[in-house]
This record gives C-alpha cells, structure tokens and sequence, in this order.
C-alpha cells in the first residue's frame, strides 16, 4: 500500500536517506527544507517514482510549521507517515561562549528541534486522527541524549526532550491506531559533522567506523512499517555499539 511521508529536514543527510528509502519502498514523500532550497531540490529529482512534492518553511515557530503541514496535506491528500529530522545542531563549550551567544543557541535549538517537531507532530497527528489512519511518527532522536554532549548542550537536550516526546504521543495515540517512535543514532557520515569524524571519533564504535545515513533510514523505515506497531514507544540505539545502556 503506498503511503504518504513527510520527511523534516530532508535536503541532505539524514533526512534525504529517509526521503529516498521510502519513495523506494513505493510511497509519495514531501521533502521539507527549511533554507537549503538547491539541496533539497537534488533530493526530490533523484527520488525514484512519482507524486513526491517539495515543501518550505521554518518549523521554528508555531505560525511556520503549520503551513508547512498543511501543504504537505495538500501535496499528498494527508500524511500517513512524519518522520522529524529536522534539527539545528550548534556549537556552545561553556568556557568559550558568551551568555548572550548562550542564550541565542538555547532558544534556536529548542525552537527547532523540541518545540518545532512537538507542532509538526501535532499538526500531523491530528490529520491522522480525522481521516482514520493508523499512521506513524518517528522522532529523529540522538545517542547524545544519555552520553552527553559537553560542547552541544542545548543539542543533546533537545534531542533527549524529542525522545521523551515520541515516548509521551505513542502512549497519547495508541488508541488511535497510531504508533510514534524514535531512534538515537550516534555520528553519522553527513556534511554537517563530516569535520568531527576523526579518526578517534570511529574508533567509539566497535566496528571501527561512523554510520551511513542509509543505516539509520532502514531503522526509521522500519519502525515506520506496519509490522512495528508493538514498538511504539521505543527508543531504537543505531550507533554500532559506541554507546551501550
């Protein structure tokens, strides 16, 4: 059965592995991007099939994530399937950030990454609701969340808050057939933190070596799928063993 997706964050990265493991699985998928327009714009051509559609907008603020729900509704005739990557992630060492540069990388963060995915959800659950489907949320989350991120405070938190939040929606909406969770994944091979992966930073993981961004795609395709309904509520660890709880 082909599904609806709207895919947060999916110009590049994380996000554009997702966009691409769905719409090979059949599905339409809204391609959500914030600033990077060309990059999101490559992700939409290369998708396979058809009736995938591009959508902009700033999830940072109540007024921004709505419209950009409401077109994706309208692009794709609802959402069946939310998955929430978008996410700033800032620098901010405590002994080398001014409070004011503190306090703005708190406020950003957070609008982006823990009150922005709370509205989308919202917004996405309760289209799900109204027209009946047993739809699916997962929250893009971090293994950051319980190792900590001393130089990405406000990150780290935020991403432990959008885990919480999955947690909270999967027990809100199980009686409405739908099922919400996140995977926590530890460093990723992406542009955004390709200057952080050392050769220290591989050696976290057993296995010797970061994540490709299809790895953590498979894991959200799955607990997206009809067969992971009895995984709601789950926090899936797909960080190659770098951090065991």
């Amino acid at each position: 059965m082909t599904r609806s997706v709207l895919v947060t964050g999916a110009s590049r990265g994380i996000g554009r592995a997702v966009a691409t493991v769905f719409a090979e699985a059949g599905d339409h998928v809204a391609v959500h991007y914030s600033s990077r327009r060309e990059e999101a714009e490559r992700t939409l051509a290369a998708l396979p099939g058809q009736g995938h559609a591009l959508i902009g907008g700033d999830i940072s603020t109540p007024d921004g994530a709505k419209p950009v729900v409401d077109t994706a509704i309208g692009a794709l005739g609802g959402v069946d399937v939310l998955v929430n990557n978008a996410a700033v992630n800032l620098a901010q060492p405590v002994a080398e950030t001014s409070y004011e540069q503190w306090q703005r990388i708190w406020r950003q963060t957070v609008d982006v990454n823990l009150i922005g995915t709370a509205n989308v959800s919202f917004l996405v659950a309760r289209n799900m609701i109204d027209r009946g489907v047993p739809g699916r949320i997962v929250n893009i989350g971090s293994r950051g969340a319980y190792r900590g991120e001393p130089d990405h405070v406000a990150y780290g938190a935020t991403k432990a808050g959008a885990q919480s939040l999955a947690q909270s929606l999967a027990v809100a909406l199980a009686p409405y057939g739908i099922g919400v969770a996140a995977v926590a994944p530890g460093f990723v091979a992406t542009e955004r933190v390709a200057e952080r992966v050392t050769d220290a930073v591989q050696a976290q993981s057993p296995f010797g070596r970061v994540a490709e961004p299809h790895e953590i795609a498979a894991a959200v395709r799955y607990l997206a799928s009809p067969e992971a309904i009895w995984s709601s509520g789950t926090v899936l660890d797909v960080n190659g063993a770098s951090h065991l709880r």
